[in-house]
């Protein structure tokens, strides 16, 4: 992304509300998360995964992948100004990674209504390639985020 278009994204509510959530959420500053990008509806995070991240197999853990994905269903929920919940999520495991990949996660909302809201997340490594596949379901609350 280059500089003027990150000012611009900068400048939107959907990444402001992006970096509010992410000044609470200890867990994905600890994954080491970036934002990518974020508009309505749709959000892409990434990561590089760390050594504490893999499992005994020497591939990242799958609550790694879960977890990113997560993370970015959060911030596409929200990114409409409401505070949204996971009440359901399911998860596809594609393909492994491993230690010092950089992997991205890509949220789109599928359908939104009033209270709820279907996504589909997109785990991808560097090369695009497919790790995980997500569906998620979230409860839109009636609370609006204050920025």
């Amino acid at each position: 992304m280059v500089s003027s278009s990150m000012a611009d994204l900068k400048s939107t509510r959907p990444y402001r509300i992006v970096m509010k959530m992410m000044e609470k959420d200890a867990f994905s500053r600890w994954m080491g998360v970036e934002v990518d990008d974020v508009r309505e509806g749709y959000c892409k995070i990434s990561c590089r995964i760390s050594a504490e991240m893999v499992n005994g197999y020497e591939v990242t853990h799958g609550g790694i992948l879960f977890s990113l994905a997560d993370s970015a269903l959060a911030f596409s929920a929200a990114s409409y100004g409401r505070v949204s919940l996971a009440v359901d999520n399911s998860i596809s495991f594609t393909r492994k990674s491993v230690s010092g990949e950089k992997i991205s996660a890509i949220s789109e909302c599928v359908n939104l209504s009033h209270k709820t809201g279907t996504f589909q997340v997109k785990v991808v490594n560097e090369s695009d390639e497919l790790l995980a596949l997500m569906k998620a379901t979230v409860y839109r609350t009636s609370e609006e985020f204050e920025l």
